[in-house]
């Protein structure tokens, strides 16, 4: 699969129809995805086939991945949406 296909298919799963998660999600897999080692785009790829609520839990630091390597994506998305300087992450 090319690149190309795969970024497609990540953001369709990326986004999951409720708004604080696809404010997380999306902008991670757009600027910093493709930069990531192989192993954390795994990662990444095995995060955004957990369930929403999961997700969410993690995602708003209220408890973390107990694997490793989500523990670590999840991480970087939090860290991520923390230091982007966008307005829009502030109001989560």
């Amino acid at each position: 699969m090319s690149e190309a296909s795969t970024l497609k298919r990540l953001y369709w799963h990326s986004r999951r129809g409720m708004w604080e998660l696809d404010l997380l999600l999306l902008p991670f897999l757009e600027h910093r995805y493709p930069a990531l080692e192989a192993a954390d785009q795994q990662a990444y790829q095995a995060l955004i086939e957990c369930e929403d609520q999961d997700l969410f839990v993690w995602l708003m630091r209220r408890e973390w991945p107990e694997e490793p390597a989500l523990r670590r994506v999840v991480k970087m998305i939090v860290e991520y949406a923390e230091t982007t300087g966008n307005d829009q992450y502030r109001t989560l």
